[in-house]
């Protein structure tokens, strides 16, 4: 065989290859049997921040800083909460040395929680290695993008909590206010992906910047030498629908860890 027709063959093979992992929008990867699964999430443009017109959406300046985001690329994020299952594979491999409390909810399908943002990067580094692909937290940018599901909506759903679509303080599920559901408990949005909506509140991987003054607008993270507050997003089994919205922020100080603090894991395509 000529070495011209070799290499043909060759760059044929990966570019098939890296259109297979351009994976269709809304189409699940499972990187390894312990590994949590993923979704992949088109590109695209939209407003990031609270557009809607009526009052009493408004919570404050910080989400009415409304700005055109764009996605260029694809990316996957995780299709449900990181579960305990999933960290404790992580600390029986020795990837993790710290072992969250449960609360006497349970583990397996369970959310992680009392997950500070300190604690998360031994994780991303052993799912990293294991799989030999780059696991990171979303983007603030990205998890509202994925959070949307395609709406332009308060929620996924819609513009009111209604009932039973989340677990939150008064969101009409069995969990309201109590402990958090078991990933999966309720509806997926239009993109395929559970509980960005209360459950357990999620770090993702930005630097918290009130009203995103020098925020990117191309979807990657914003950080900062001195940054002493990383973001959050999705609100909780114990907070009120308002901080469950798709653009609804919070912040915490890195090292604090509650019950309501869990993660999603995201990563490139590319």
């Amino acid at each position: 065989m000529r070495p011209t027709v070799l290499l043909s063959m060759v760059a044929a093979i990966v570019l098939l290859v890296s259109r297979a992992e351009a994976a269709a929008p809304g189409e699940t990867i499972r990187d390894c049997p312990s590994c949590p699964e993923l979704v992949t999430i088109p590109p695209g443009s939209f407003k990031m921040g609270d557009a809607t017109p009526a009052p009493e959406n408004m919570r404050n300046i910080d989400e009415k800083a409304v700005r055109q985001v764009t996605i260029a690329k694809p990316f996957a994020i995780g299709k449900y909460e990181v579960t305990f299952a999933e960290w404790d594979a992580c600390v029986s491999e020795g990837g993790c040395t710290y072992k969250p409390d449960d609360k006497g909810w349970g583990r397996a399908k369970q959310p992680v929680v009392n997950i500070s943002f300190r604690e998360i990067q031994p994780f991303l580094d052993w799912l990293s290695k294991k799989t030999g692909k780059k696991y990171r937290l979303p983007t603030e940018a990205e998890w509202e993008f994925a959070a949307r599901g395609g709406a332009a909506t308060a929620y996924a759903w819609g513009d009111d909590i209604g009932q039973n679509n989340a677990a939150c303080a008064k969101c009409g599920s069995q969990w309201d206010d109590k402990q958090a559901a078991p990933v999966g408990s309720f509806k997926p949005n239009g993109y395929g992906v559970y509980d960005m909506a209360g459950n357990v509140t999620e770090w993702v991987a930005d630097c918290y910047v009130y009203a995103y003054v020098g925020a990117p607008k191309d979807g990657s993270a914003f950080e900062s030498r001195t940054c002493q507050e990383r973001a959050a997003r999705g609100g909780s089994w114990h907070d009120p629908p308002k901080l469950l919205t798709s653009f609804a922020r919070e912040w915490f100080y890195p090292l604090n860890g509650f019950a309501f603090n869990g993660l999603r894991v995201a990563r490139s395509l590319d």
